[in-house]
């Protein structure tokens, strides 16, 4: 077998850029292709349509309509309560069921994280930070207190042992974390009952043991990724979300949405990337609480259409549209990601959403066509190759 290829998608802005078509794109090459998820967990939602078929992927990869493997990353938190229902939904649109394998040492997030998220959020008011309300915030802070579950714990632990976990955890740990918080668990109004009622945790270690049986786990990574022609990191989120990007906080995810990830795992197997496709629209979009430069109306984008996938929701409300600030600011992220790396792959960039754009990049000042965008200086010189996307499909992408 010829040497692995391995590749990134990463979105450029807040997340929404088109990281499921991206994936979707590498794995038109028809090889054995393998999606890795290393970070965040299901709150992703990243859209893929071929012919008459659309699903949206949360733990599944984006590459499952042309067979791709999805494997689960140490540094990903698969929600194993709603992967059953992700499974059976994508079976019936696309006729199968994916592989799906994970390391041993992937954390998974437990329904306590799920409600603590909700009832912090909530608590907030007018000051929510945008959560998802999915738990992945409340997962990393539970893991660092030294509550790790791994899904290798999962599988050991039984039904019984689980049970009993999460209720220790639900002892020693949730009240400690409502303290530092400054709340009261009789203050939390109907997440009080929740995190009362023993019968919600056992329901949940119940559901989670017995979508175990969906799940392969893997020893040796390095084996495993060698026994494809190509692995792809599909990303969720944006860099601008990054846990560590200062410039938004507190109003970012709870997990590294760049290469850190990517390249701890690359490192522990002696691999590097060979090319990472980052990923934007043509304008910028935004959910839930936190700046947003140059924030516009979505009337100010020539030819928006309705987001069936970003629809209003009420924990990050209603998607937000804006400008971008400038080329210099454009390539600034993926010039400050690269950094976490020291060598540097081929570069690449997909643009989407040009149907809406009249076919240009839509700065804060100016509207670029593409020809202009593509010779400007700070763009030359970070990104070697340039695709277009005008449509929802990764067969029609230029470039």
């Amino acid at each position: 077998m010829s040497k692995t290829v391995f590749k990134a998608v990463i979105g450029k802005n807040f997340g929404d850029e088109g990281k499921g078509l991206a994936t979707d794109f590498l794995c038109l090459n028809g090889t054995k292709n393998l999606v890795v998820r290393a970070n965040g967990g299901a709150q992703s939602g990243h859209t893929v349509e071929t012919g008459t078929k659309r699903f949206v992927f949360h733990e599944l990869s984006s590459g499952s309509f042309r067979h791709a493997d999805t494997y689960w990353a140490s540094t990903y938190h698969p929600d194993l309560y709603k992967l059953a229902e992700e499974i059976e939904e994508f079976r019936e649109v696309g006729g199968f069921v994916p592989r799906v394998y994970a390391s041993e040492n992937a954390g998974i997030t437990t329904i306590l994280d799920v409600i603590l998220n909700m009832a912090f959020e909530t608590a907030r008011g007018t000051g929510r930070h945008g959560s998802c309300g999915m738990g992945i915030y409340e997962c990393e802070l539970r893991e660092q207190a030294g509550y790790k579950i791994t899904v290798d714990d999962v599988i050991k632990l039984g039904v019984e042992g689980l049970i009993h976990k999460l209720l220790e955890i639900r002892e020693n740990y949730v009240q400690k974390r409502l303290k530092d918080e400054g709340l009261a668990l009789e203050s939390l109004g109907e997440y009080t009952q929740l995190l009362h009622d023993d019968n919600i945790v056992i329901n949940y270690a119940k559901t989670v043991h017995n979508n175990l049986k969906w799940v392969e786990t893997v020893e040796s990574e390095k084996d495993f990724f060698n026994g494809y022609d190509q692995v792809i990191f599909e990303n969720g989120q944006g860099l601008l979300l990054d846990s560590e990007c200062k410039r938004f906080y507190p109003n970012v995810t709870g997990s590294r949405t760049g290469l850190a990830n990517i390249a701890l795992i690359l490192n522990n197997v002696g691999e590097r990337l060979d090319e990472v496709l980052y990923v934007s629209r043509s304008y910028v979009t935004r959910h839930g609480a936190g700046e947003l430069p140059c924030e516009c109306k979505a009337s100010d984008i020539p030819g928006i259409i309705t987001d069936v996938t970003n629809q209003p929701n009420e924990w990050q409300g209603t998607l937000r549209f804006g400008f971008h600030e400038s080329v210099e600011e454009f390539v600034r992220p993926v010039e400050e990601d690269i950094k976490t790396l020291d060598y540097r792959p081929k570069l690449s960039l997909l643009l989407t959403h040009l149907n809406e754009s009249d076919g240009r990049v839509l700065f804060d000042a100016e509207k670029m066509n593409i020809d202009e965008f593509e010779k400007n200086s700070p763009v030359k010189n970070t990104f070697e190759k340039i695709h277009l996307s005008a449509d929802k499909y990764a067969e029609n992408i230029k470039g």
